[in-house]
């Protein structure tokens, strides 16, 4: 199989998502950094995290669950999975995983020229936009928030 057609996205052979006949694969590195990226956006984390709740956090993603936590973040999973869990299209997990393939889709259209990125200076903030377009910018479709059931590391409750 011709893994480098359009649409494909690697960093790496340490992870795989699939979906239709799209294959991206990603390199340990890659994948951690998109599933932290996913989980801020996400409401569910607000700032870097260590190396065990990071792991946790992968876990989480590829196997939908966290067996023997290695950090805090993954008992908060455990403690709160009746909140994060849910149908499908719902859940935590749902959600990470979606964020983490369309953030790796994203790029991969970037590098293929079919978008580029830019900062908007109002919304102090990166975009997408579609130079076949005029630069139009890429309108992404909203993502819940878990804002209610965010983890926050101990030493920073009050």
């Amino acid at each position: 199989m011709d893994s480098s057609f359009r649409g494909n996205y690697d960093s790496g052979e340490d992870f795989v998502l699939e979906y239709g006949d799209l294959r991206f694969t990603f390199n340990e590195r890659d994948f951690a950094e998109r599933c932290e990226q996913a989980a801020v956006r996400l409401g569910f984390v607000h700032d870097r995290l260590d190396p065990s709740e990071v792991d946790d956090l992968v876990n989480l993603t590829v196997n939908g669950e966290v067996d023997e936590p290695l950090s805090n973040l993954g008992a908060h999973v455990n403690d709160c999975w009746a909140e994060l869990s849910g149908p499908a299209e719902r859940s935590l997990v749902h959600w990470l995983r979606r964020l983490v393939f369309r953030g790796a889709w994203l790029d991969q259209r970037v590098k293929e020229g079919e978008l580029d990125v830019r900062f908007d200076e109002r919304e102090q903030r990166f975009e997408y936009v579609q130079p076949a377009r005029d630069h139009e910018p890429v309108e992404l479709a909203p993502a819940p928030s878990w804002f209610t059931v965010a983890y926050v590391p101990v030493d920073e409750r009050r």
